[in-house]
């Protein structure tokens, strides 16, 4: 998940560059990696509901040959057509199966309940340092040998990641799910859609990911047209990543101590309020590196707390289904802030009409976060509803 969420995180470090070289738009590249964020989303349920019947081994290790050949793809195009197709057909399928989802669910399954919030927040941070190592790695990579080598190498980090998928063997839970079938797999769908909260946790979660996707892929551009220097950028999302091991970590434990409904509203406002003191105070590398910083800490720890919320009401038996669709909100958000970021800028010459929008969309999910019903309903029936 390191080196999947690493890859991912690094991807607006090549917006300029390819852009440049191959004279495409900001608008293209950031529609291609809007629809590798809504793919992911899209593929995330289906992977889910893989994982929760044969296993998690099998979809992750399907999921890094799909990664390789979507960065080989992406470092061979010359097409914004091409480009959307392997950096967002293909990695965004690779993204469902090597993420939050599969792991995740495996780590639910194998790990007792008591100890769940450590083990998921402490996931959350392993992921979180191949994201910080990553960022420098591949700007070296992109200086030193350009950015289609880069494409390559990190193809390659992902093939050599395979093997761990070994460690988050959870056949024993998969096997009991193949016996009951898809059957069930619809009638718990059913049942968590039947759930207020549920929906409401897919609303805000759709926050989430705009935020982040705008940031990831727009802030190094954000910068460069701010006159502050490529390093900055780079420095930054490397401080993101490395305040989100801490970040995820924290908010894992948290999550096992309070109400994780009340953590992730209180979450969401304060990072609204960190966008908008960033964008509305003075430019600098100081207010660069203080913003990354606190972002960083509230970077990825939704993911832990949302994931711990639904395996809480409606237990682990097909958590890696429920929190795909539970996902599905948050790349529908990423979508939309990976794609309106290059629209905007390119019909206005400026960010800050998207820059206000994370911060309204932020206060949105807080609000929509309190009224959830996070009593536990679990463990959902194998043929019938509990309605």
């Amino acid at each position: 998940m390191g080196v999947a969420l690493g890859t991912r995180h690094v991807q607006g470090l090549f917006l300029v560059p390819m852009t440049v070289d191959r004279s495409w738009t900001r608008e293209a590249f950031g529609f291609a990696i809007a629809l590798q964020n809504l793919v992911w989303g899209l593929a995330q349920p289906i992977s889910g509901m893989i994982a929760d019947r044969f296993g998690s081994v099998r979809v992750i290790v399907a999921g890094v040959i799909l990664y390789v050949l979507g960065l080989i793809a992406m470092a061979s195009v010359t097409t914004p057509a091409g480009l959307a197709l392997g950096a967002g057909l293909v990695i965004g399928i690779a993204l469902s199966c090597t993420s939050f989802g599969a792991i995740y669910g495996a780590i639910s399954r194998i790990v007792p309940e008591s100890r769940r919030p450590w083990a998921l927040g402490l996931a959350g941070a392993v992921g979180g340092i191949g994201q910080f190592v990553m960022v420098p790695t591949t700007q070296a990579l992109i200086h030193s040998a350009g950015w289609i080598s880069a494409l390559l190498v990190l193809a390659l980090l992902i093939a050599l990641a395979a093997p761990a998928a070994m460690s988050l063997n959870d056949r024993n839970a998969a096997d009991q799910n193949a016996e009951t079938g898809a059957g069930s797999i619809r009638l718990a769908v059913r049942e968590a859609f039947a759930h207020r909260g549920f929906l409401l946790l897919n609303a805000g979660f759709f926050a989430c990911g705009f935020q982040l996707a705008f940031i990831a892929i727009h802030l190094p551009a954000y910068l460069l047209d701010q006159g502050i220097p490529t390093a900055t950028a780079v420095n930054g999302l490397a401080i993101i990543a490395f305040t989100n091991v801490l970040g995820t970590y924290w908010c894992g434990l948290l999550g096992g101590r309070y109400r994780r409904k009340i953590l992730l509203a209180w979450l969401y406002l304060v990072r609204s309020t960190t966008i908008a003191l960033f964008t509305f105070l003075p430019l600098s590398s100081a207010s660069v590196y203080a913003f990354c910083a606190a972002m960083g800490l509230m970077w990825l720890g939704t993911v832990p707390l949302t994931n711990g919320l639904v395996s809480q009401v409606f237990g682990v038996r097909y958590i890696s289904t429920l929190f795909g669709f539970v996902f599905l909100g948050h790349q529908l958000g990423a979508f939309a802030g990976a794609w309106l970021g290059g629209v905007v800028f390119d019909a206005t010459g400026s960010y800050e009409p998207v820059w206000i929008l994370a911060v309204l969309v932020g206060v949105l999910a807080a609000a929509v976060h309190f009224p959830i019903d996070d009593a536990k309903r679990y463990p959902l029936p194998a043929t019938s509803s509990t309605r």
